[in-house]
């Protein structure tokens, strides 16, 4: 039965990317939606990179190297702030915690 049949493409939590399916019928909604559409693949790729960077920086052993690294890492969480994407109170738990790691290599 083909009416039964549901397909989870273009699902609440993905987004929609074609115009037709948007509940949208004023210009500029239909803009905002193509324009949130973008941000989430941005805001996707900058919050995978980081979180890809912290699990290096807490696979690294070696002091100097991750001393090295602490601070592009703290960069990378700070412009997540910026952007609205991660809440500054996460932000400065987790680079309490690295550096709490990085220090914990010098002994």
């Amino acid at each position: 039965m083909p009416y039964l049949c549901v397909h989870f493409e273009n699902s609440p939590l993905q987004g929609s990317t074609n115009e037709e399916k948007d509940m949208a019928h004023h210009k500029s909604a239909k803009k905002r939606i193509r324009q949130d559409a973008k941000k989430r693949v941005a805001n996707r790729y900058y919050k995978k990179t980081t979180r890809t960077a912290i699990k290096k920086l807490r696979g690294i052993t070696d002091h100097a190297e991750a001393e090295k690294f602490l601070p592009k890492v703290i960069s990378m969480i700070d412009r997540l702030v910026v952007r609205n994407t991660w809440h500054k109170n996460k932000a400065s738990n987790l680079k309490a915690k690295l550096t709490k790691h990085v220090n914990k290599l010098k002994g």
